[in-house]
């Protein structure tokens, strides 16, 4: 399996991709999930919005967190709209969010295009407790598809729930990181030695989990610090791929 990781301007590297090129989308773009108040929106950066102060966590900052939902979801339409057209037809999209941008992602999905087909919870058990009120140790995954799935190419049964914590320690690499473990399960709704697209690929965990299930990876970064982590880990997964080849 291959991969090609982009940095860059997600908009404009995608306007330059070939129609019909890849298999499934899967993504977690920023959430801009201040955006409920102008305060909320602009008063804090990334990683003061998604670490907390005992974390200790040592990690870049990254852009793109500072949209109103308007401008988020008009945003996020038009990336939904260009990975819809270099999609081949029948494939996935599947895009992270949380419950404050819950309703202007499932309009961004359908305006770029996509057939909405449901939502996926992501629970976080090491979510931290909030005294008086509910934990919020859950996120959200939109997905859908590009037209009709034709379920013989890729006679999968996927579960519609998954649950792991984020990397913590030395593993963690980025603000947002996802389990490997659950993207690994993700990319298997793409078809089998299909490829995949992530035009927010931060770290690169989608294109590792890619990689390891046996599919190749497109990737689109903007910042040049996590396009260089991705890269390196995108590097190891697939000498790890070659090593325990038969």
């Amino acid at each position: 399996m291959t991969y090609a990781l982009h940095q860059g301007d997600a908009l404009r590297i995608l306007a330059s991709l070939p129609d019909a090129s890849v298999d499934c989308v899967i993504t977690d773009p920023p959430y801009n999930s201040g955006g409920r108040t102008t305060q909320e929106r602009v008063g804090k950066s990334a990683r003061a919005k998604y670490t907390s102060n005992d974390a200790k966590h040592d990690l870049a900052d990254f852009p793109g967190e500072n949209k109103d939902q308007h401008s988020y979801g008009y945003w996020l339409s038009l990336l939904l709209s260009e990975a819809h057209r270099v999609t081949r037809e029948g494939g996935a999209l599947l895009v992270f969010t949380d419950w404050r941008q819950s309703a202007t992602t499932g309009d961004a999905l359908q305006a770029g295009g996509w057939l909405w087909r449901g939502i996926v919870p992501w629970h976080k058990p090491q979510a931290r407790p909030q005294k008086g009120r509910f934990t919020q140790n859950c996120e959200l995954i939109y997905w859908g598809s590009k037209g009709a799935i034709d379920g013989s190419r890729n006679p999968v049964y996927l579960p519609g729930l998954y649950s792991a914590s984020q990397p913590s320690g030395q593993e963690r690499v980025h603000i947002t990181q996802k389990p490997v473990s659950v993207m690994r399960e993700l990319t298997k709704i793409c078809v089998p030695g299909g490829t995949i697209l992530d035009f927010c690929a931060g770290s690169g965990s989608t294109g590792v989990a890619a990689l390891l299930e046996g599919r190749s990876f497109v990737g689109i970064e903007a910042t040049q610090h996590y396009a260089e982590i991705a890269e390196r880990r995108l590097r190891e997964a697939q000498e790890q791929v070659a090593a325990e080849a038969p």
